[in-house]
């Protein structure tokens, strides 16, 4: 007899263990159709532009947060984001899809570490509880809240009758008057306004617009306040108040009625209240010139007023606080011992071991979140996900190894797995090795870039995808080799004393005309050595990992500059103006305004963008496209690709040598697949970062620094941007690159190693050397991983 009954037949719900991706087309994605298994670790990988974050972030995340915001009510849909139905026949199987993307925390000068993560908010309650002095509530401890008060009379109505009564209300807050908030304040450099040597009708203001023989000439001549001809270091102290600070005064000048205004007044409303990154080149340059921003003299730059600085706990202020490491704020809460606020003090604590768990223990939390990099934004949002009791989730995470030490990669390996476990699909856009080989599944995206890619070519194990035979598969075991010579350096830059952020005063002298590479953890003090001693420097050309600013107007060529010697070519070849060639000017469609689609807002449905019927989506006006330059009309050059463009400007009818020379360079940093009117707000961030490179390549410096070229890199296109480091260096340039990809670290001249660990653990030189003496001396941390990597 058997003993053992038959295994019941699974349940109709544990069926459902796959997502389903059928016919998926968003952007460059060729009628995609994968499963991907749920409660695993999926990575995708592929070429830079191959549609991985199509697939990933565009197709199945998208949708699922489209149909989670419909479960809202349609007036609290009116305050998220609208998003549309992707191209897609069929998205089965669908999960909550929680995005955690390597975006920018905002730039807000107001936002910091702990407002974004609200630790702050915490601390704010805990102070207005325990603090000594007691100040009132936890605004009182909130650098954004100011304090008012107001009395006055009051109407009100009550059974039919109208009555007055005095009022009065006070808001106690904690901004710090003098800065609002902000911790630092603007001062104008009076050298850099004007020379004082010389008398205005000589031309002693340096501000750009304010020449003589225009209308500031007439109103300085005219207005009586003081001498136009006397140098202006003889004016006296009323006549130096009068030219910088006077208020707006009406006046008359050869009989028209003007109002004069002082310099700075005048400075701050036309050039100061604008975003920097909007102005013209040479008044950015200008304003980054006069204007110094000094800490706050009245906080200190702690942003809070002092009440709310007067307030301690066992002696420390609010302010301390938040200056601390957050590993030494984490000890300090956990020292606490006070049973009224236990679960404030629980949160607290596990929110600030969340940050130290995940390897950014080295912040403080009155850092502005706009000077994190992309890699450490990414992981101050992944703080709120990692204590969560939530399970069945899609986690969705975009490069989490950015910025990231190879020490500090098997971290983050550990986390994506521990989400993994608690039963989570994990779904991460990667291309370091480390990363895909932790996979239990790998969608390999390909085989190109653009329109080149956009198709699976691989889908399996790690195992699997070695073998395959793809793109990936064949780079996946790439291994550098150290260069067997060097170059010798032409000369060297010397900081010395740095001490910005956690550097604690580091003298090193960078070797010039060579391929320098400065490397250490995440939070050694790389950035802050490079950016804060060298990077303001005469001739030092910066490349950074900030977000390129444009609407979706915006494209490679409009970026670039490429547009200008095509619009002069095509209006050279026809007779006609330059402006026609523009979409944003003359030649635009007049239905849609030169958008080619017309976008009709739904309030809180999705907006429909549909093609302009008039142009179909070519943004030009009919008349405009008879033009044509060696056989193409100006929409048909923007929808090339950059390498089609290449040729096609190189030689023939369209030779034009102005536009082929930017088209080189873009080819040369590995963009050769966009196509030149692709909008600027569908790149990924290492498209942007190597746009940028391109563009700065044009200018005329002598050292360039890098801050992670190789972010959103493919392992293939990695050697692509070697070759090209080499040739910047061959050609006389300087070339300072922050990276930790150790193929990089392998092909360097000489390496700069700070650390020991991160934040006050770091901040100093621990190495300095040629990359071999580095692996031989396996002294540091980078040299253990280094050695290890090119298999020393």
């Amino acid at each position: 007899m058997r003993t053992d009954t038959p295994s019941p037949a699974p349940h109709a719900a544990d069926t459902h263990d796959m997502i389903r991706v059928q016919g998926a087309r968003e952007n460059n994605l060729k009628d995609v159709s994968i499963e991907i298994p749920k409660r695993r670790l999926t990575v995708f990988t592929g070429v830079s532009g191959s549609g991985k974050s199509s697939l990933v972030f565009g197709t199945i995340a998208a949708e699922s947060q489209r149909l989670i915001n419909e479960t809202y009510s349609t007036f609290v849909q009116g305050f998220m984001p609208t998003l549309a139905r992707p191209e897609v026949d069929v998205l089965d199987g669908l999960t909550t899809a929680i995005i955690v993307d390597q975006e920018r925390m905002g730039g807000n000068p107001r936002s910091t570490v702990g407002t974004a993560t609200d630790a702050n908010a915490m601390l704010r309650i805990l102070f207005s509880r325990l603090g000594q002095p007691h100040i009132g509530s936890a605004q009182a401890f909130s650098f954004n809240v100011a304090s008012i008060s107001g009395a006055g009379a009051v109407t009100i109505e009550r059974g039919g009758q109208t009555t007055k009564e005095r009022r009065s209300f006070t808001i106690t807050g904690g901004m710090c008057p003098r800065c609002e908030g902000i911790g630092s304040v603007t001062d104008f450099d009076l050298t850099q306004l004007y020379d004082d040597s010389k008398s205005l009708n000589e031309g002693a203001l340096t501000i750009p617009g304010y020449s003589v023989d225009g209308w500031y000439g007439r109103i300085f001549s005219g207005c009586g306040f003081f001498d136009p001809d006397k140098p202006i270091r003889k004016f006296t102290k009323k006549e130096l108040h009068d030219l910088l600070y006077k208020e707006p005064t009406k006046i008359k000048v050869e009989g028209i009625n003007l109002t004069y205004e002082g310099l700075i007044p005048k400075i701050q409303k036309s050039m100061l209240a604008k975003d920097v990154d909007s102005m013209q080149p040479h008044i950015r340059a200008f304003v980054e010139r006069v204007v110094t921003f000094t800490t706050c003299p009245d906080c200190g730059g702690t942003r809070l007023n002092e009440a709310a600085r007067s307030s301690k706990i066992s002696g420390i202020s609010i302010a301390d606080a938040c200056a601390m490491q957050i590993s030494d704020l984490a000890d300090w809460v956990r020292a606490l011992d006070e049973p009224s606020v236990a679960p404030l003090l629980t949160a607290l604590g596990a929110t600030l071991d969340s940050f130290v768990k995940i390897g950014l223990g080295y912040l403080s939390l009155n850092r502005p979140s706009g000077t994190l990099s992309g890699g450490e934004a990414q992981r101050t949002k992944m703080i709120r996900h990692l204590g969560s009791s939530l399970t069945d989730v899609t986690y969705v995470f975009d490069e989490p190894t950015i910025g990231l030490h190879p020490h500090d990669i098997q971290r983050m390996n550990e986390l994506l797995l521990q989400l993994r476990n608690k039963g989570n699909t994990v779904l991460v856009v990667e291309h370091k090795p480390e990363t895909i080989a932790i996979a239990d599944h790998v969608v390999d995206l390909g085989p190109g870039a653009g329109t080149a890619g956009g198709e699976v070519v691989f889908e399996g194990t790690v195992e699997g995808l070695r073998a395959s035979g793809t793109r990936t598969g064949r780079h996946l075991d790439d291994r550098a080799h150290l260069k067997p010579a060097v170059r010798t350096p032409s000369g060297r830059l010397e900081v010395r004393g740095a001490d910005t952020h956690n550097l604690q005063n580091v003298d090193v002298d960078i070797p010039l005309g060579v391929l320098t590479v400065v490397t250490g953890v995440a939070g050694s003090g790389k950035s802050s050595l490079i950016h804060g001693s060298v990077s303001g420097r005469d001739g030092v050309v910066t490349v950074d990992q900030g977000a390129i600013r444009g609407s979706r107007r915006s494209n490679p060529a409009t970026y670039t500059g490429l547009l200008d010697p095509i619009r002069k070519a095509f209006a050279k070849a026809n007779g006609v103006k330059p402006a026609l060639f523009s979409a944003n000017s003359e030649g635009a469609c007049p239905a849609c305004n030169g958008a080619g689609v017309i976008y009709t807002d739904l309030a809180m449905m999705a907006g429909v963008a549909t093609t302009c019927e008039e142009c179909e989506g070519k943004r030009f006006q009919a008349s405009v496209l008879e033009y044509h330059l060696g056989g193409r009309d100006i929409s048909e050059v923007l929808a090339m690709s950059v390498n089609e463009a290449e040729e096609f400007f190189g030689a023939g009818e369209a030779r034009t040598p102005a536009a082929h020379k930017i088209l080189d360079r873009l080819a040369d940093v590995g963009l050769g697949y966009l196509t030149l009117g692709q909008p600027l707000t569908t790149l990924s961030g290492g498209e942007r970062q190597r746009l940028k490179l391109a563009t700065q390549m044009a200018t005329t410096g002598g050292v360039y620094v890098l801050d992670e070229p190789t972010t959103g890199l493919h392992l293939a296109d990695v050697e692509h941007l070697l070759a090209l480091l080499d040739r910047l260096v061959d050609s006389g340039k300087s070339v300072i690159v922050i990276e930790h990809h150790q193929a990089v670290m392998a092909h360097a001249d000489w390496i700069i190693d700070l650390g020991p660990g991160a934040g006050h653990d770091g901040g100093r030189i621990v190495f300095e050397g040629t990359p071999a003496d580095l692996v031989a001396a396996r002294s540091t941390l980078t040299g253990e991983h280094l050695a290890a990597y090119v298999g020393a």
